[in-house]
């Protein structure tokens, strides 16, 4: 006899979505092992001392780094993923019959926070890797690859222009953390990296205009000699941190973004 499913859902009584969670579950041992309740004192000042509850942040951060162990690339697409695990919603906090956050309203807490914010969070998880016995400071390994970027070859623009565009969208933002950093100011987490032996080359590299004090941004000026690469001229107006590449050993033009793990 041919069965056929009929779709009934009834009230789950005494059921508690701490049974539903295996035990191993990576999320229930990175709760065990990851405090993020330092956040909310860094982003204090961020709020009104009156009003309605915000999300709180603990939570915001924790889907973030959910945002990064998924892979995914929206946020509209991890609340998606939120809703739809288990594991995650137990992470979070939520019951069953709570609502989870908006997507949107991760965007607007995300826009609020700002640079300073996030590299305060990336700060303070360093210090925490560096008390864990994760970090030495005596041997870096990066590894790299291209995704595809979500902007066409068509968005390309000479560089300058792209970045005065931008200069006038974002006037002022950042310019607080880029003078100071600028200025020789050393965050505490990264003095508080363990570093090697050599003097001279801490000095050397205590003597260099990083990254950071870059805002993560690539060092795009020209040298003596030096050919431009394809990416130091042109920009996308969509996408900035995107670069055109020889996709193929044809040379075809592409638009893609570099990624680190």
């Amino acid at each position: 006899m041919l069965g056929t499913k009929t779709r009934a859902f009834a009230p789950l009584p005494n059921l508690s979505l701490e049974e539903l969670v295996p035990k191993g579950n990576f999320y229930r041992r990175l709760e065990e092992k990851l405090d993020l309740s330092f956040v909310r004192e860094s982003v204090r000042g961020c709020y009104a001392p009156v009003g309605r509850p915000s999300v709180d942040p603990v939570v915001f951060f924790k889907l973030q780094l959910v945002l990064f162990f998924e892979g995914l690339r929206s946020e509209r697409q991890l609340m998606e993923i939120v809703a739809d695990r288990l594991s995650i919603r137990w992470y979070l906090g939520y019951d069953f019959n709570e609502s989870l956050p908006d997507h949107s309203s991760l965007t607007r807490i995300r826009e609020r926070y700002g640079l300073k914010v996030f590299r305060r969070f990336f700060e303070r998880i360093v210090e925490l890797c560096v008390e864990a016995g994760l970090v030495w400071g005596e041997e870096l390994y990066f590894d790299s690859t291209k995704v595809a970027a979500n902007a066409a070859v068509d968005s390309l623009a000479p560089r300058w222009a792209v970045e005065a565009h931008l200069g006038e969208l974002f006037d002022g933002e950042g310019q607080e953390e880029e003078e100071g950093l600028a200025a020789g100011e050393t965050s505490p987490a990264i003095a508080a990296l363990p570093t090697g032996e050599d003097a001279t080359l801490r000095e050397r590299n205590a003597a260099k205009r990083d990254w950071i004090s870059r805002n993560g941004a690539q060092d795009r000026s020209f040298k003596s000699g030096y050919r431009p690469r394809t990416s130091d001229s042109p920009a996308s107006k969509t996408d900035p941190d995107a670069s055109a590449m020889a996709w193929t050993k044809r040379a075809v033009s592409s638009v893609t973004r570099p990624t680190t793990s």
